[in-house]
């Protein structure tokens, strides 16, 4: 889980820099299909802290 939460991390800092318009045209592809994550991709980033709680949550140790 905590893969997934670095990978949702570094989604959400791409949604952040598509959305502020400093991806080039790819950032414009980006934000053709994920509209609403480049509007707030704060959604994303909310996403990677469940998944870091999750994680931390079923760990065994």
């Amino acid at each position: 889980m905590y893969f997934v939460a670095a990978v949702l991390t570094v989604l959400a800092g791409l949604f952040y820099a598509a959305g502020n318009n400093e991806l080039g045209s790819w950032g414009g592809d980006m934000c053709r299909y994920g509209s609403t994550f480049c509007d707030n991709p704060f959604y994303v980033l909310v996403g990677a802290i469940l998944a870091a709680v999750w994680g931390r949550f079923v760990s065994i140790r």
